[in-house]
């Protein structure tokens, strides 16, 4: 799946949400960040039977630049949140260094690894995995600027 934006991250995202069975909502307001301004998530999962939610961040960084230097700000800010949150990151630009911090984090996942994430956090059936896969690989013909 090619992605060339944050926006088209967050639009892959929510495709492989829906196509999980889950609800998605997009910049879903949930109170205030931790510097007092008003939260949107940008993407929330929950799985209707569980009443299981999952909060999830989109940062694309197609070259050097700045995307990386706001995630640890975001990670903090998730703290605050009242469901688990994580941050999916997708692009080619993220520092040599980066992919050892998002590992440590815990929180940050890259794109490729979110339908193995998504199947095991809200056990959902195993075959799921080959259905994100065709899913995703249709997608991108559907995501535009």
């Amino acid at each position: 799946m090619e992605i060339k934006s944050g926006r088209q991250l967050e639009r892959a995202v929510a495709t492989l949400g829906r196509a999980f069975g889950l609800e998605v909502y997009q910049q879903h307001k949930s109170g205030q960040r931790i510097w007092g301004r008003a939260r949107h998530i940008d993407i929330m999962l929950r799985d209707p039977e569980q009443r299981l939610r999952l909060g999830i961040e989109c940062k694309y960084q197609g070259v050097p630049g700045t995307a990386e230097e706001k995630i640890p700000g975001t990670i903090q800010d998730m703290d605050a949140w009242a469901m688990r949150g994580v941050v999916v990151i997708h692009g080619g630009g993220f520092s040599e260094n980066f992919p050892a911090f998002a590992r440590a984090s815990g929180k940050v996942i890259w794109f490729d690894e979110l339908p193995d994430f998504l199947i095991d956090y809200f056990d959902l059936p195993m075959q799921y995995a080959e259905q994100a896969e065709m899913i995703l690989n249709g997608a991108a013909e559907a995501q535009t600027d």
